[in-house]
């Protein structure tokens, strides 16, 4: 059995523990959510624009609120994730919303053995692919499942930002910005709800841009921008501070919090 197999399961079993304290979170506002707020941020929604009519694959989809946020403006969705109590609340709450979207429980890595159909628009965003030990076969998934012409876009956290160890309340640099080597941590509460009594016990892997951009394009998607921002749409890290776009940024901006990306598959 692959370690990275154990990897997984340990994951497996802490996204299962999160999903009940994140759905009673301020941070995920199920009240709001179910009364039509939208949980998307700026970002996705100014790079994917009208995505009426459009079939949309959402990889690591949590417990579904931005899959049904996209079903809720016309996108024909499909959304992913490893945790089987969050898709069974997003199976929940679709059926509750009176919504069109499936949903799939499976590693992100086996989408293509689970999912046969190709979408228009393939779809992850924020605390995704540190939970991939290898980006080359997310990259050849992702162009797998997007139909010639398709877009893929994502935001995510900053790689510098997962340099730093916050347990201590404060970032202390501590891992490599290309480490290979797992990381392993074990904390009490989440970043929904710092809080929480439960504990959260979590492997992940440290990806810098340059791996994201080379999985994408040597699976043959065509980039067609990479941006970063020295802001984070989430207050999920130390001693943010909000400005008045509602942003969080770190008090001096030093260095980015955020990156997006936007590929197409051309053939």
């Amino acid at each position: 059995m692959d370690q990275n197999d154990d990897y997984f399961k340990i994951n497996k079993s802490t996204w299962n523990k999160k999903v009940k304290v994140h759905a009673e979170s301020k941070m995920y506002d199920m009240d709001a959510f179910r009364n039509g707020k939208s949980s998307l941020m700026s970002y996705e929604l100014q790079a994917l624009g009208n995505v009426n009519g459009k079939s949309l694959l959402h990889l690591q989809c949590h417990f579904g609120q931005d899959t049904l946020s996209w079903s809720r403006m016309g996108a024909q969705c499909l959304g992913v994730d490893i945790s089987d109590e969050g898709i069974a609340l997003a199976q929940q709450l679709n059926e509750e919303l009176g919504l069109d979207a499936k949903f799939v429980c499976c590693n992100v890595l086996d989408t293509s053995e689970m999912v046969s159909e190709t979408f228009d628009i393939v779809f992850t965003s924020y605390g995704v692919i540190g939970w991939l030990p290898d980006l080359k076969p997310w990259g050849q998934m992702i162009a797998e499942r997007l139909k010639k012409g398709g877009t893929f876009f994502m935001a995510e956290f900053h790689p510098m930002v997962w340099m730093f160890d916050y347990l201590e309340g404060k970032p202390n640099l501590k891992y490599g910005y290309m480490q290979k080597e797992v990381i392993y941590e074990e904390y009490e509460g989440t970043y929904a709800n710092t809080n929480s009594k439960m504990i959260s016990k979590e492997y992940g892997w440290n990806h810098g841009l340059g791996e994201v951009v080379s999985a994408l394009s040597e699976a043959g998607l065509h980039i067609e921008y990479l941006k970063e921002y020295d802001e984070s749409p989430y207050n999920v890290l130390p001693d943010l501070v909000e400005i008045d776009s509602g942003m969080y940024v770190t008090k001096d901006r030093l260095y980015p919090l955020i990156f997006t990306l936007k590929a197409t598959r051309i053939n």
